[in-house]
């Protein structure tokens, strides 16, 4: 509700109908629903949250590329150098999850030619719209998006550049393979990204990119208004049961019943392993190491 605006029974009017409560979804959390809804229950809903792993190597090497990226288009356009873009590699490097100092100084010294690779190879004069940007908006997939919203997107670009008067979602991977214009095509979290960036931003955007930093890949999908919707509707019903099982466990509904596991060979590396018991029998226990590229 608008600051200044009054529920409607408190003007004299009852039409005995409770408003739609909006549910706020971010890429993140459906994805976690989706894939176990017990890890989603155990990151968002339980208090206190329950006992998780340590750091992992691989997140860790993601998020230091990330911000080394961020923090060179925060620099004048005249410095922004592959030299430049290792210095900050160096400055940003942690060395948690990895097997020890000598693994994590070999993956710093690669992670260091990637950044300054990329910038060698990729225009990087141009200062984007934004950078981990947090973008919000409300949608209704199915009246064009902006009557009567069903629920708010939400989530942090990594980069939204422009482009002839659009925007373009850019999103920074250093996993071990380089990802292709199928997976560009069809990850929903762009395609939230670039629907709540449109309607946060008032520009169109319908081009999406994955810029895998490992390699240079960079893999593009040029969404319609059909597709974005698409993508939308099957946002919506995970949301709505996302909104369903968190509302029936508020309302003392059986934990293991609303949000099962979903148990298989990601268990091995799931942040809340130590403490799920099906998940420890699913899979052996991964090393905070294992899902680096070799």
């Amino acid at each position: 509700m608008e600051q200044g605006c009054l529920p409607v029974e408190q003007i004299g009017f009852d039409f005995g109908v409770q408003p739609r409560r909006l549910t706020k979804v971010s890429p993140a959390r459906l994805a976690t629903f989706e894939d176990c809804p017990r890890r989603y229950r155990m990151a968002y809903l339980d208090r206190p949250t329950p006992q998780r792993t340590g750091p992992w190597a691989h997140s860790t090497l993601g998020a230091v590329v990330h911000n080394a990226l961020r923090a060179l288009f925060d620099l004048p356009v005249e410095k922004r150098t592959p030299a430049r873009a290792a210095a900050l590699l160096t400055e940003h490097w942690k060395d948690a999850g990895f097997a020890d100092a000598a693994q994590a100084a070999i993956y710093r010294e690669r992670a260091k030619s990637w950044v300054a690779d990329y910038v060698e190879e990729n225009d990087v004069t141009i200062d984007p719209v934004g950078l981990e940007r947090w973008i919000s908006a409300p949608v209704n997939p199915h009246e064009g998006g902006r009557a009567n919203p069903t629920m708010i997107i939400e989530g942090r670009a990594d980069r939204i550049d422009e482009r002839d008067g659009e925007l373009v979602i850019i999103d920074y991977k250093t996993g071990r393979r380089p990802p292709d214009e199928y997976e560009a095509r069809g990850s929903q979290a762009l395609a939230m990204y670039a629907v709540a960036s449109a309607r946060t931003l008032r520009r169109p955007c319908h081009r999406v990119e994955l810029h895998h930093v490992p390699t240079g890949t960079i893999a593009a999908a040029e969404h319609t208004d059909d597709s974005l919707r698409r993508q939308l509707v099957r946002a919506e019903e995970t949301a709505e049961d996302l909104r369903l099982a968190a509302d029936t466990l508020a309302a003392g509904g059986d934990a293991d019943v609303l949000f099962p596991p979903q148990t298989g060979r990601r268990c091995a590396w799931c942040d809340f392993r130590p403490s799920c018991a099906e998940g420890q029998q699913a899979a052996p226990a991964a090393k905070s190491w294992d899902l680096l590229a070799p």
